[in-house]
């Protein structure tokens, strides 16, 4: 089997809350092949944010590794990691996070232009992807104009316009309505057909069976799940 996409070992992480410890994860291991879909489910407060955050470097496990693309993720500076990210990850949140002073094509263009892209090429390939996501309507529309499905929409699309190797979602079509949460997944489908990995938490049994895999969180560790 090829080296994973996505990988980690031992992962633990322990919260201190006044003088006890909360321990979230617990030695939890986990490998994301080149074009696989992973769904994560559990109960709310069972630690799938977080353990994306670690997957992601946005936060430091207390013990165990994170590994994307081969890199050690705690061997490396702050700046080495947001290098990393920009140029391999998609991170989808469960909140947008657009910025509220720049339009919709301007907020997927982003990354493009924090990658070193020329604006005109970066916007160029953020109406494309809008277009993909059924925004296209909606290139010049602020944040405060979008409704809640299609601020969640264009917060994929920036996620997926710099068509990175691995993708992690967190709640991608919470607030989409049935024929857009099926857009997302058919971009998904269309993007793991160039090798594409994706990790998707979901309380969704729908978007659960999509994937090739279903891991529940609980106490800690992942357990496999029928699809």
């Amino acid at each position: 089997m090829n080296n994973p996409v996505l990988q980690c070992n031992n992962l633990g992480k322990v919260y201190r809350d006044g003088d006890r410890s909360v321990t979230v994860l617990d030695g939890l291991n986990l490998n994301l092949q080149a074009g696989e879909k992973i769904a994560i489910v559990g109960t709310s407060g069972s630690g799938k944010s977080t353990l994306l955050n670690l997957l992601g470097g946005l936060d430091t496990p207390s013990s165990g590794d994170v590994l994307m693309c081969g890199e050690n993720l705690s061997l490396l500076g702050e700046r080495q990691r947001c290098q990393l990210r920009n140029k391999r990850l998609g991170f989808v949140y469960q909140f947008h996070h657009l910025l509220p002073e720049f339009d919709a094509a301007e907020n997927v263009a982003m990354p493009l232009l924090i990658g070193g892209y020329k604006r005109s090429e970066a916007l160029k390939m953020s109406a494309e992807m809008l277009d993909r996501v059924g925004l296209s309507s909606r290139l010049c529309h602020r944040p405060g104009q979008l409704s809640g499905g299609e601020r969640q929409r264009v917060a994929i699309a920036r996620a997926l316009v710099t068509r990175p190797g691995c993708v992690l979602m967190d709640e991608p079509t919470g607030n989409l309505d049935p024929q857009s949460a099926a857009q997302v997944l058919s971009l998904i489908d269309e993007l793991r057909r160039d090798q594409a990995s994706f990790i998707v938490v979901t309380h969704d049994p729908a978007i659960a069976r999509h994937m090739d895999r279903i891991l529940e969180l609980r106490e800690g560790t992942l357990h496999g799940l029928p699809i």
